[in-house]
């Protein structure tokens, strides 16, 4: 039987983890509320620039604009965004699964595949797995901010701008629920028509000064607000998977303690009983 001091040893730390992991879950809960905020308040903005977006593909653009063109494919970047800690459950690692079967996908095909990645999580992940790599930006907080992703969008643009690939995919998780968060793999450059309800008649608009300077900032201003919107999203996801996996490991903890009180009491039990047989033994030998 087990020594019941080691059991009462064992006890103590499986308290001790408890009492962080409930005070990570607390944390966790009051963070994913301020992101849910953040993430819900940029949404409006996403959708109404969609649609005009949307709007414009569907009009006569007096111009071809190199972001509306599709161009046969021998390179893709995938930018996928990912979290700076753990503590997540599978979020992570659900995520990168989903981009390796896609890149694996891409190679069978014979196209080159490019990352940049958001979160120490990603860039770690695929450096250890030699990806070609070739930006990365870590440490973007709880709260993020567009000018902390500045560089790595302009990575992204220029690497499509410049014809060194021909498509550009983002890889995030979204937020749909507490429970539930689903990884997403988004077609970022070229863009497509992926709105066809919000683009019903025909529209066209009057540039001023002209369409090549304004359609140029448009869309650039639009591939900017989707991967704020992405990285805004995958944040709640990640507060919302660390409070549930806390939860689970103190849930655990719970059942932990329980089973470890129960082997202590039978220790002690068989102590006692050998204790007394010792007395009843020394007791009849007099």
């Amino acid at each position: 039987m087990a020594n019941t001091k080691e059991i009462r040893r064992k006890i103590g730390s499986i308290q001790s983890t408890q009492k962080i992991t409930r005070a990570m879950q607390m944390v966790a809960a009051s963070k994913m509320r301020k992101a849910q905020q953040r993430m819900l308040a940029s949404r409006p903005y996403l959708q109404r620039v969609q649609e005009v977006i949307s709007h414009l593909i569907k009009g006569n653009l007096e111009y071809s604009h190199p972001y509306l063109t599709s161009k046969p494919v021998n390179t893709v970047v995938f930018l996928v965004v990912s979290t700076d800690r753990g503590l997540c459950g599978g979020l992570n690692s659900n995520l990168f699964k989903t981009v390796i079967a896609e890149m694996k996908r891409r190679n069978d095909a014979g196209q080159s595949v490019l990352l940049c990645t958001i979160g120490k999580r990603a860039e770690s992940f695929f450096m250890h797995h030699h990806a070609n790599v070739i930006a990365s930006t870590i440490d973007v907080g709880d709260k993020p901010r567009m000018q902390d992703l500045v560089g790595i969008m302009k990575v992204v643009m220029d690497t499509f701008d410049v014809g060194q690939a021909q498509e550009v995919y983002i890889a995030y998780n979204k937020f749909f629920s507490t429970l539930i968060q689903k990884p997403q793999l988004d077609l970022l450059l070229p863009i497509i028509d992926t709105k066809p309800a919000a683009s019903r008649g025909n529209w066209d608009y009057i540039y001023e000064p002209d369409a090549m300077s304004l359609l140029d900032m448009l869309l650039r201003r639009y591939i900017e607000t989707v991967i704020y919107q992405g990285t805004v999203e995958n944040v709640a996801c990640e507060q919302a998977a660390r409070m549930v996996a806390m939860k689970n490991a103190s849930d655990n903890a719970d059942d932990l303690i329980d089973e470890f009180k129960l082997i202590y009491n039978k220790a002690r039990q068989a102590a006692i009983t050998t204790e007394l047989a010792e007395i009843v033994a020394g007791a009849a030998a007099v």
